[in-house]
């Protein structure tokens, strides 16, 4: 089923399912829209700031974090959303916690260190005898993840493969040629990495074109190429470039076929919330101080850079009414297309990156079921479920991390990125024309679903994640953006020009 087709009535065993959508009215991030050309309205309160992020996402909060380590006491905070956290927010069903987006972090690598260091901080990492190891209560218990195909569960994500098959061949040289492209230098977050016409010619062209080029054209390593690219950047292989589908292997730990050396997938962080567990702790210290630093529900209208200051007019969506604030700095940690329809007169780097960025919109389906659901042939459940040609990424159990002896009652997390042509329908049908789909997804793998179904709630992502499309990467654009120092600065993933923890909090950090 796809967008446009008639509204079919979605059944749980009780009768007509219950949901809905969740989170913020869309009418709020649109408000900005006539902001320009349209009358804005008259402040009813005026404040002042040293300092003013604007956007409590990640890269927000880790830089009043920063800036609260390098001894900046007033720094507030303006979101949109009524709770922080951007993409990594939670949601909660039935007393049931469970992801709202983002929902796992990866061991970080050794360019990640404003990360690792936070990670020491929270006790999330110690070193043992010289040696940095994990707290191995915060990762993913095992079985991790699994894969659907030819009738059955196969263990981790990658399509099984015979010896001496085709398949297994495509997987062995697509191994070496990242291990090649690997010697050009790849890191996470990617600033940390030299960039050099090697890197400028896998930005030019798609992962397609460029696999292609290399005769790379098994449909199952294809598939799960285009797979993980949707995983990462919400958009599949034909999309994204060659630099975005390489950085993907060559910045953590390469590419191995079934049965090699270091196949083993990669230890993940997870929480039953997802990676909200994270954004709680960076926002404890704004949440929790009487001053009131946090202010949700503000809908930032216009910001004006003066000679001596930065004026921000936003509207309180709890109070109906417009607040006028000055800051000695303002850092606009939010997409890029808003920061440049916000900023009254934007730099010329900043209209380019944001006319030059895709933003991939995202559906995220909560699913509350009363019992686990019947298991299928093959690797048992996990907390990663994946299915074979499938128009979602599969499924995350947010119970999969209890220790309770006998599983009971709990919440599926399904992801579904979607092309931008959706966009539209996202925002105008039904919530249960959606579910259906996610129904209709899952659906062909676990028929007694919809009997064990009480619940769905949906967010849905307008503009979730920039996609690292050609000639992203490189843009000189979003480099004079990442540099830029003075009264107004920016601090947000899409500097990075894809959508990751990693990034972000990079990001962030480095604006202070």
């Amino acid at each position: 089923m796809g967008p446009g087709e008639p509204l079919k009535p979605t059944f749980s065993r009780r009768g007509l399912l219950g949901g809905g959508w969740v989170g913020a009215a869309h009418a709020r991030g649109h408000r900005p829209r006539g902001g320009k050309s349209g009358a804005l309205p008259a402040p009813a309160v005026q404040r002042r700031a040293r300092l003013q992020i604007i956007g409590a996402g990640i890269a927000g909060l880790a830089a009043a974090r920063a800036f609260g380590r390098a001894g900046v006491a007033d720094v507030h905070l303006l979101e949109l959303e009524n709770r922080p956290g951007g993409n990594s927010r939670s949601h909660s069903i039935a007393g049931i916690t469970c992801p709202q987006g983002a929902h796992c972090l990866p061991l970080p690598g050794p360019a990640a260190h404003e990360v690792s260091e936070w990670l020491f901080e929270l006790g999330l990492l110690k070193s043992e005898l010289g040696r940095t190891v994990a707290d191995e209560r915060h990762l993913c218990h095992s079985p991790q993840e699994r894969l659907f195909i030819d009738g059955a569960w196969a263990e981790g994500l990658l399509p099984p493969a015979d010896p001496g098959s085709a398949t297994m061949a495509a997987y062995r040289q697509f191994a070496r040629r990242v291990a090649d492209v690997q010697k050009l230098g790849f890191a996470l977050p990617s600033q940390r990495a030299p960039w050099t016409p090697g890197h400028a010619a896998l930005d030019a062209v798609t992962f397609d074109r460029w696999l292609a080029r290399e005769g790379l054209v098994d449909a199952r390593l294809r598939w799960y190429l285009d797979c993980c690219c949707r995983d990462d950047y919400g958009a599949g292989s034909a999309v994204v470039s060659a630099w975005a589908g390489l950085h993907y292997f060559a910045s953590r730990h390469g590419f191995h076929a079934p049965g090699d050396e270091e196949s083993e997938r990669e230890p993940v962080f997870t929480w039953p919330e997802g990676n909200a567990w994270l954004a709680e702790r960076l926002t404890a210290p704004f949440a929790a101080n009487s001053a009131g630093r946090l202010h949700t529900g503000r809908t930032v209208l216009r910001v004006a850079e003066a000679r001596h200051d930065v004026g921000v007019l936003a509207w309180d969506e709890a109070a109906t009414q417009a607040e006028l604030w000055t800051a000695d700095t303002v850092v606009l940690a939010l997409p890029l297309f808003i920061a440049a329809r916000l900023v009254e007169i934007p730099s010329d780097a900043l209209k380019s990156a944001a006319a030059l960025l895709p933003q991939a919109p995202w559906l995220v389906a909560n699913l509350h079921i009363d019992r686990p659901l019947l298991p299928r042939v093959g690797a048992p459940a996990s907390w990663g479920n994946v299915i074979h040609g499938s128009h979602g990424l599969g499924y995350v159990d947010a119970g999969h991390q209890s220790l309770q002896p006998i599983a009971g009652a709990t919440v599926l997390t399904a992801y579904r990125p979607l092309p931008p042509a959706d966009r539209s329908s996202l925002l105008a049908e039904d919530w249960q024309v959606w579910a259906g789909r996610v129904l209709a997804d899952l659906g062909t793998v676990h028929p007694d679903l919809p009997r064990r179904l009480q619940r769905v709630d949906l967010k849905r992502y307008g503009h979730a994640t920039a996609v690292p499309a050609p000639a992203v990467r490189g843009s000189p654009a979003l480099a004079a953006l990442r540099a830029q120092r003075g009264r107004l600065r920016f601090a947000h993933a899409d500097l990075a020009g894809y959508s990751v923890f990693e990034e972000a909090f990079t990001l962030g950090m480095a604006v202070g």
